[in-house]
């Protein structure tokens, strides 16, 4: 999980979220992008405070191990920290969340805005569950039903198409030799231009 807040943000909520997801397993990672050395301290003794009262403290110390709290000078170093990791759920705990979502492209599932727990996507929420790890969010949607449906392509090539596409089609075909592929698109072009 990682999450992007700004001093707007609660603390204790981003805490939360991060622990919540580091209690998973001892593989778990958690990071958190801020701004500010001051919230990032805030935002660690709110670690420190809700551990205590945890169960499994001692997997969540493990993942927090190999965790980390970043601090970034710019949105744009951010957007592309997150891009780069692809994280499995991303919290962004800002009052402009919905601004960021367009330079998001690498993300298994977004939450917006400080009420947006990633624990209620895992419960409540309707939205998929079943998402890409460990960065493959860079290449790989969440599970969807389009998973499980087969789909035909169904094109219809007009005359103007084949005049304004087919010489490009038959250069490609001839880079790759083959023929009779040039062919079919020659024979089209030449009875437009009445050859």
């Amino acid at each position: 999980m990682l999450v992007i807040a700004d001093t707007q943000a609660n603390p204790a909520f981003v805490a939360a979220d991060l622990l919540a997801q580091a209690e998973h397993g001892v593989d778990s990672q958690v990071i958190l992008l801020c701004e500010s050395q001051a919230f990032a301290e805030a935002v660690n003794s709110a670690v420190t405070q809700q551990i205590q009262t945890l169960t499994r403290a001692n997997i969540i110390n493990q993942s927090l191990q190999h965790s980390s709290i970043i601090l970034c000078s710019s949105r744009a170093e951010m957007i592309r920290i997150v891009n780069e990791y692809a994280p499995e759920h991303l919290i962004i705990n800002r009052i402009d969340a919905a601004d960021w979502v367009d330079e998001i492209i690498n993300a298994g599932t977004i939450f917006l805005g400080s009420y947006a727990a990633e624990s209620m996507g895992d419960y409540v929420t309707g939205s998929n569950h079943v998402l890409p790890t460990n960065g493959y969010a860079r290449n790989h949607s969440g599970l969807s039903t389009c998973d499980f449906l087969k789909t035909i392509n169904i094109q219809s090539i007009s005359d103007t198409g084949v005049h304004q596409l087919g010489s490009a089609a038959e250069i490609l075909a001839k880079i790759e030799g083959l023929d009779a592929h040039a062919n079919a698109i020659r024979l089209r072009l030449n009875a437009l231009e009445g050859i």
